[in-house]
């Protein structure tokens, strides 16, 4: 006989709990059969995405290099025939352990809506029926943000990366030899880093609506989140000035709309205090 769900009001802490842990059971259900699929799609999944920026004819080395030649640098550090580092694996289970992990990885990217999905079973029980409505698309918005950081943090920040590291030589005498282990947490960091910083707007929404976060406040404190952008962006980038910058001005934008977001949300509490009371 199929167990009925209590109402989240009439469920005691256990029953909480035994709900969650059937909600990240399927969660990581979801990530294991999209890590599944990426195991078995080595060649596309190695070839043509995790090794697609080492290529010199890559997207975004083409790109910045016609850019480049239009404002009259000849010699740009983005147009070059092949990068100068090779990718070795110098463990005997290397290749088949980065193989799992860049599954995983790329099960957990593809899984992430589901993922959110079940996030949004579980806590949407605790709220009112008219804040279930008004988020209706949290899940669409959500995973619209997250795929927009992947996909800047793998055209973007991942090539601005291989380029700056896979070209810099403190001398000649020294081979930039890079073992694949290391190649691959470079661009899982860019991207998965990316992906989360992306949800700003969202993270800043639920905080408002908790009453933790408001709009002045994020205003009062913007000079510090920048900072803590251009930290975020060193970290995430090589250290050049220009790489920090491009990356740093989306996030600052994301931030920018958070405030937006948080204003419209602190509106529509104080029109429900109103009404409340009237």
């Amino acid at each position: 006989m199929a167990k009925v769900k209590k109402p989240a009001e009439e469920m005691s802490f256990l029953d909480h709990l035994e709900d969650l842990r059937w909600h990240l059971i399927r969660a990581t259900l979801a990530v294991v059969i999209a890590g599944t699929a990426a195991f078995l799609a080595k060649g596309f999944v190695f070839d043509v995405l995790l090794f697609g920026p080492t290529n010199a004819d890559f997207f975004t080395y083409d790109i910045l290099c016609r850019l480049s030649r239009l404002v009259g640098i000849e010699e740009g550090g983005f147009c070059f025939d092949e990068m100068p580092f090779t990718l070795q694996s110098r463990t005997m289970g290397g290749q088949f352990s980065a193989h799992v992990w860049t599954s995983i990885t790329a099960g957990f990217i593809v899984a992430f809506p589901y993922i959110i999905y079940e996030f949004w079973k579980f806590i949407s029980p605790a709220m009112y029926t008219n804040e279930r409505n008004t988020a209706r698309g949290f899940i669409f918005i959500s995973s619209l943000l997250f795929f927009l950081g992947v996909l800047f943090g793998y055209y973007l920040v991942t090539p601005l990366s291989i380029n700056f590291l896979g070209k810099y030589q403190v001398s000649e005498v020294v081979l930039n030899e890079f073992d694949i282990g290391s190649y691959i947490s470079l661009v899982r960091s860019s991207v998965i880093a990316c992906g989360l910083i992306f949800e700003l707007p969202i993270i800043i929404y639920f905080l408002t609506k908790i009453g933790l976060v408001t709009p002045e406040f994020l205003r009062k404190y913007r000079k510090f989140a920048l900072v803590i952008v251009l930290i975020l962006s060193a970290i995430i980038t090589p250290p050049d000035i220009l790489s920090q910058i491009i990356v740093a001005i989306p996030v600052l934008v994301l931030y920018e709309v958070s405030i937006m977001i948080a204003r419209i949300v602190t509106r529509k509490e104080e029109r429900k205090l109103k009404k409340q009371k009237q």
